[in-house]
């Protein structure tokens, strides 16, 4: 029996696809082809400009939620690719999935969770967000919240690991209100394929499971000593 998809896009033409500034997509969940992509404009987030409001600080710090790293990517993905209120069909396809979770084992896709204990001391992933990750650059794919500021926490948490590793480059595609509101700006392509090149001169000084290992440990490069979510608080208020 055949498959009704086509094989995953292969993990090497996936990140030179990135490397070059662009990225998939589908029309609908079951299409069983895809699309390139190359913005005219550009989001991306200055790691230096991320707003960080009281409210997201306070749930950061009071580690409402329980963050992890790579710890259910394929679950992840599959919240971010369901439908939404007013968005019945998904960018995310089948295949699309599928050639994510063959690049996470490649080990240049990653996911971060946020769990949230129940009263049985069950963990139920209520957000988190996936991206791809080459040299010091992140590529924000897509982002989901079942609880408040679920989303935002996990945003929090990549911004502070990638400050952390020394990565330089948060891409998000396409401007929204939403990401303007946490310091987004807007840019041509061909600038942001400039701080891609720039990005790619040296790699990272830490990877994004180490960076996560320290913060989780309290964050011994921060002087932080009750939580990880105050570690990862505590970064923002320290200059880089």
């Amino acid at each position: 029996m055949h498959s009704p998809f086509p094989a995953p896009i292969p993990s090497d033409m996936l990140l030179l696809a990135y490397q070059s500034g662009i990225f998939p997509m589908s029309d609908r969940r079951d299409d069983p082809e895809v699309f390139w992509v190359e913005p005219r404009e550009r989001a991306i987030i200055p790691l230096e400009e991320f707003r960080l409001s009281k409210s997201l600080k306070k749930a950061v710090r009071q580690d409402r939620y329980t963050v992890t790293l790579n710890r259910d990517f394929a679950a992840v993905i599959e919240a971010c690719a369901a439908p939404r209120p007013g968005h019945p069909e998904s960018w995310i396809s089948d295949r699309i999935i599928a050639s994510y979770r063959q690049l996470h084992a490649h080990g240049s896709a990653h996911s971060i969770e946020c769990w949230l204990t129940d009263a049985a001391g069950d963990q139920q992933l209520v957000g988190g967000l996936y991206g791809v990750s080459f040299d010091r650059v992140f590529c924000g794919e897509s982002m989901f919240s079942r609880a408040d500021n679920a989303s935002k926490v996990a945003l929090t948490w990549l911004v502070a690991l990638m400050r952390h590793a020394g990565y330089t480059l948060l891409d998000c595609q396409f401007m929204t209100d939403h990401l303007a509101s946490l310091g987004a700006v807007e840019m041509t392509q061909s600038d942001y394929l400039e701080l891609v090149a720039e990005a790619r001169d040296t790699p990272p000084h830490l990877s994004l499971n180490r960076a996560y290992g320290d913060f989780t440990e309290a964050g011994n490069q921060l002087s932080a000593h009750s939580s990880p979510g105050k570690a990862i608080a505590q970064s923002f208020t320290q200059t880089s």
